[in-house]
């Protein structure tokens, strides 16, 4: 068992966001959309990597498990930023790798709520525009935060902006690929633990859509957005 430990993370209103232990929020300012988050891990090092330097085996051993990793209420985990301190080694019997309690500080996406980011457009649907920022893709923006007067057209797969002008409306599609800038307002953390036999048994495989569901893959961490304001949306809207 690894012996993780988190605090809450302050968000711009003051609050904390709880998670499974304990996170400290480290320098954050508005506009950052990396922060730098204290933790605390048990690492182990196998006798193979004894010969090489320790802080190089501890720091390969953290990527590999949090690299690229959602921490619930924390963050998608990016790299290591630094190790602030590292505890006594302890080896058990019947395992020859050593132990070591490592605190350490690691970059995390995790924007602000009501920070403006620009992404690319990845793909439209009924739920709203898909968002990427190249490293992360679970950005949705719900057709209600779009700017309005917004319609879905389905044989294009497009949301379009009917821009109202002297001459009439003018359609401006949100075509994939496009840049767009958008305000972050709210964020949903899903618990994607493993369930036990129980949970697991109320999926039946004779229930109506019990396939579908239990090939569903749900995201971890998804932002939504907006782009409902003045100066937010497709870049080329603004650049003229």
């Amino acid at each position: 068992m690894t012996d993780e430990k988190y605090t809450g993370l302050g968000t711009k209103s003051g609050q904390d966001r709880q998670s499974h232990g304990s996170v400290s929020l480290l320098g954050k300012q508005p506009g950052i959309m990396f922060v730098a988050v204290e933790m605390v891990d048990t690492v182990r090092i196998p006798p193979w990597n004894f010969q090489r330097q320790f802080n190089d085996a501890i720091a390969e051993e953290l990527n590999k498990k949090l690299a690229n990793k959602v921490v619930y209420q924390v963050g998608l985990c990016i790299c290591l930023y630094d190790i602030t301190k590292l505890e006594d080694s302890y080896i058990f019997p019947g395992d020859g790798a050593s132990h070591t309690k490592v605190h350490f500080r690691y970059v995390v996406f995790h924007p602000f709520l009501d920070e403006i980011l620009v992404g690319k457009i990845k793909y439209c649907s009924q739920e709203g525009v898909h968002v990427s920022l190249g490293f992360f893709d679970d950005i949705v923006i719900p057709p209600e935060s779009l700017q309005q007067p917004a319609k879905f057209d389905e044989a294009e797969q497009v949301w379009v902006w009917e821009y109202e002008t002297d001459e009439g409306a003018h359609d401006l599609y949100m075509d994939q690929g496009e840049d767009i800038r958008f305000r972050v307002t709210d964020e949903v953390f899903l618990d994607t633990s493993p369930t036990g036999p129980s949970a697991a048994a109320t999926d039946t495989p004779g229930a109506p859509g019990a396939e579908e569901g239990g090939q569903k893959k749900e995201a971890p961490y998804t932002l939504l957005g907006t782009i409902s304001e003045p100066g937010l949306g497709l870049l080329s809207w603004w650049n003229s």
